[in-house]
């Protein structure tokens, strides 16, 4: 389509021209914002990894003074209060508040008890005697 002068043209023309126009600035901010994008992914991508270096290094040094880092614990060891609650009921039948006094003196963490608990009696290594009272399965 020749150039024509816009004082030449009809309204119609006119209309389609800025319809046109407008389809193509809306094209040029989608691109835009493709790109930015593009761009931003790229810098949390770069940021992820640099994160993890960081934190591998700073496990490494934890590991080396003889502490534990905050990953998860391997498959089917017990870690934690689980491990010490099915220690503390190998005496015998215990009823809560004398898990959770024991519990707090060797200062491991009560706050989740009742999930310790019910998680320990759904894998079937503790039984429910009474309300509160539990023993080793």
């Amino acid at each position: 389509m020749a150039k024509k002068d816009i004082q030449k043209m009809s309204a119609e023309e006119l209309y389609a021209l800025a319809q046109k126009k407008e389809k193509e600035e809306e094209a040029r901010q989608r691109e835009a914002a493709k790109a930015q994008l593009a761009e931003l992914r790229a810098e949390r991508k770069a940021l992820l990894a640099k994160h993890r270096k960081e934190l591998a290094a700073l496990d490494a040094k934890i590991r080396a003074h003889g502490g534990r880092t905050g990953g998860t614990a391997g498959k089917g060891r017990q870690t934690g209060a689980s491990a010490v609650i099915l220690k503390l009921l190998a005496g015998g039948e215990m009823d809560t508040k004398s898990i959770r006094n024991k519990l707090e003196k060797q200062g491991v963490s009560v706050s989740s008890l009742g999930q310790t608990m019910a998680y320990l009696k759904r894998s079937g290594k503790v039984t429910s005697v009474a309300r509160g009272v539990y023993k080793l399965a």
